[in-house]
């Protein structure tokens, strides 16, 4: 039987879905060319080749003769473009569409980002103001611009905006609690009054706003009345770090419940010699191409990949990876008993593991990581694949990861529960809910593995 157009969408589609991207990669090209004029083949190929890391604008560019409307198809030969070190050419591109489709919201988001990472401060968003000039009742493009002066703390800017904003809209909910995030993390004196006036708004931007506060104001209690009900609907991972912190102030035994620091942060050994930790290292070097971190990061003094590179086609981080899935099937296989109240142990466990992201962080001089968590996933680790040599580190805990400190702008008085020394071919698994973060280190070059394991479905 001769496979259909749509058979081998399908099917290359699930495919990846499986993260078999090598499969799907043989069928979508398998269709492109026995369906040539069929645009998302064309895009199900350059899409899947990009993720495996081989060259993809120029099949971005064929499906984009195909469907020339297509806007993920110009957005995604944007970034294949940044990744081939053809950054001109992306920016063209993005600008010449955005002139067209001023209201394209992914495509100011891939030219920021862009922007921003070749280290322009000052104007990383200003084709932003253009599109609110040419669209001024565009609710959308005011919040984007005025999203991305807040990423970048840029608070005089940020409110800039909002006063233009609400000129054009009025007196809308979405500029309330963008005024309430500004003055929240600004720590401007109206925090208190703002926090009041916009009690009713309900939302995960609202509910964050009022937990913070709660916890830099030393009202734990508020803050676990606001967190606690959320960690039952589907924003739950943005929550139950913030009752962490709550509950470890209080002095709640909840706190050990969820965090169980000796049992669910753990650190194993990969078995990797130094030829194999240096192949792979020169592998990920080469990716670390960028001037600046991306605004969203936690990355301080060094940068951070875009792609899953646990995806890519290297033979050596395929390698890799086989080798740390089955480590986390080792720690897995260590883990408390099933407790379904719990973020991380009431998942159910026995299906296959998927990677919710996997990225190299490679950091420098002084370089380290802010605390942060990572909503996205259900577990996390660090695999450390380089380190400087123990003069330059400097001395412990520097260049350690460490568990449990929160976000410095809090000013809460929580010391990490731990640290893990980092060393070549360790990995330090633990719970995405997990605050961690990475200690300053002397000079040298920290190179880094990480990825997340998707929540296995109930």
């Amino acid at each position: 039987m001769n496979p259909t157009a749509q058979h081998l969408r399908q099917l290359g589609f699930a495919l990846r879905e499986e993260q078999r991207y090598g499969e799907a990669e043989a069928e979508f090209a398998r269709g492109a060319i026995r369906f040539d004029q069929d645009a998302a083949l064309a895009f199900g190929l350059a899409q899947t080749r990009y993720e495996l890391g081989y060259p993809a604008a120029d099949l971005f560019a064929r499906a984009a003769a195909l469907a020339p409307e297509h806007p993920d198809i110009a957005r995604n030969q944007a970034l294949a473009l940044v990744s081939e070190n053809r950054a001109d050419e992306a920016r063209a591109l993005l600008t010449a569409r955005l002139a067209r489709h001023p209201d394209w919201l992914d495509g100011h988001k891939a030219l920021a980002t862009l922007n921003w990472t070749e280290g322009d401060r000052a104007h990383f968003s200003d084709h932003l103001a253009q599109a609110c000039r040419a669209q001024p009742g565009n609710e959308a493009l005011w919040l984007a611009w005025f999203r991305n002066l807040a990423q970048a703390r840029d608070w005089p800017g940020a409110l800039a905006v909002l006063d233009q904003a609400e000129h054009q809209l009025g007196e809308i909910p979405a500029i309330a609690v963008s005024r309430l995030f500004v003055a929240v993390e600004s720590r401007a004196s109206t925090a208190a009054a703002t926090i009041a006036a916009t009690a009713h708004y309900r939302g995960d931007v609202s509910s964050l706003c009022r937990i913070r506060h709660a916890l830099r104001s030393g009202e734990p209690e508020q803050a676990e009345a606001e967190a606690l009900p959320l960690t039952a609907g589907p924003s739950a991972a943005l929550y139950w770090p913030y009752l962490s912190l709550a509950w470890r102030l209080r002095g709640d035994p909840r706190a050990q419940w969820l965090d169980q620091p000796d049992a669910l942060i753990q650190s194993l050994e990969s078995g990797l010699g130094p030829a194999e930790l240096g192949a792979l290292a020169a592998v990920l070097r080469p990716f670390h191409n960028a001037a600046a971190p991306y605004i969203e990061q936690s990355v301080r003094g060094g940068t951070q990949t875009d792609r899953s590179v646990l995806l890519r086609h290297e033979p050596e981080l395929q390698a890799i990876k086989a080798r740390l899935m089955e480590l986390v099937q080792d720690y897995l296989g260590g883990l408390p008993p099933h407790d379904p109240a719990h973020p991380l142990l009431g998942a159910a466990r026995g299906s296959p593991l998927l990677i919710e992201g996997s990225w190299s962080v490679r950091l420098a001089s002084q370089g380290h990581n802010v605390p942060h968590t990572h909503a996205m996933g259900w577990l996390s680790t660090a695999f450390y694949v380089a380190l400087p040599e123990k003069l330059h580190m400097g001395p412990a805990p520097a260049g350690h990861i460490a568990f449990g400190t929160a976000p410095a702008e809090l000013g809460l008085d929580l010391q990490p529960y731990r640290t893990i020394e980092p060393a070549p071919g360790r990995l330090a698994i633990f719970p995405s809910t997990m605050w961690h973060s990475t200690v300053p280190f002397g000079d040298g070059e920290r190179l880094v593995i990480a990825f997340d394991v998707k929540r296995p479905p109930d």
